[in-house]
């Protein structure tokens, strides 16, 4: 583990146990932590974020010195506990902490060297370092619904990234609806596949800070049409449930006729029963504009292609 992640580490266990500790009590640091207190961490971490580290993993990466970091889907957890959307937001936050640490150390040793020792030392640590931020790009996404704005975590996603005059590479993402891939690019495009979600072609550039959450929209016909083929109308209502949260019980909602000048006025009751019934008509239904006001649908516009 390379000291600068191990410091990122450092600091994410200091905020699992300032976080932990905000509605429990245990010892302050987290090497400390035995039997009926990592039970209580263990519900805590699954009521937040929904997801659990084994007591084998708390033992590895807690109570010893790790030599290499936990897999990226397990940092993204913990990140989440502790507020962040996933991993790469926290070091994102920390680094300036970071380098400013490393910085101050490495300063400390530079004390007594000349200037040609000096840059004997470092010239070739800064050529290498180039080099290796030059062919080393990282992107990092994580998928959210577009309807509720919240993770896709019940299926993993089939991610083909598209590649200049080469084959397609295909990932899925992780349990944290996230996925990461590395490129001497500056620029990424990737096809993003869900049974339940309709098919969408991502184009981003690189930006450490910014772009990291896609959503995808929800693939109604595909939906429903899974919920009536199993007689599942349980899920048919909870899908009804989340379409009368999401739409004001005020909002215009407006059909573009094809062909002719005009739209058709839906109310929000029909609208529901409209997306709700598996017909061909549905799987041609195309968003085209959609207004949010205090998180629910005040205006949409849509039409049948």
């Amino acid at each position: 583990m390379t000291e600068t992640n191990k410091k990122y580490f450092n600091f994410l266990k200091e905020k699992i146990s300032e976080t932990f500790l905000e509605e429990h009590h245990g010892p302050k640091h987290i090497s400390e932590w035995k039997g009926e207190t990592i039970v209580l961490f263990q519900e805590d971490l699954f009521g937040k974020t929904n997801g659990r580290i084994s007591e084998k993993s708390f033992y590895t990466y807690f109570k010893n010195e790790p030599k290499k970091l936990p897999r990226i889907d397990m940092l993204h957890l913990l990140s989440s506990y502790v507020g962040y959307e996933n991993w790469n937001e926290f070091t994102t936050v920390y680094s300036g902490y970071i380098s400013e640490e490393i910085a101050t150390k490495k300063s400390k040793k530079r004390r007594g060297l000349s200037p040609a020792m000096w840059v004997a030392i470092f010239l070739p640590i800064a050529v290498m370092f180039f080099f290796t931020t030059q062919n080393n790009n990282e992107f990092s996404f994580c998928l959210f619904d577009e309807d509720t704005n919240t993770a896709i975590t019940t299926i993993p996603i089939d991610v083909k990234i598209l590649q200049e005059n080469e084959s397609p590479i295909y990932i899925k993402t992780d349990s944290t609806n996230c996925f990461t891939y590395e490129t001497s690019e500056d620029r990424i495009r990737f096809v993003v596949q869900s049974p339940y979600h309709k098919t969408d072609t991502i184009v981003r550039d690189f930006n450490s800070n910014e772009n990291k959450t896609v959503k995808l929209a929800t693939d109604d016909y595909a939906l429903m049409l899974k919920y009536y083929s199993d007689g599942n109308l349980a899920d048919v209502n909870k899908r009804r449930k989340q379409l009368e949260t999401l739409i004001s019980n005020d909002a215009q909602i407006f059909q573009v006729l094809p062909n002719v000048t005009g739209i058709e006025m839906y109310s929000k009751t029909d609208f529901i029963n409209k997306i709700t019934t598996p017909t061909q008509s549905l799987k041609r239904l195309q968003v085209l504009d959609k207004e949010y006001q205090n998180g629910k649908v005040i205006k949409l516009k849509f039409r049948i292609q």
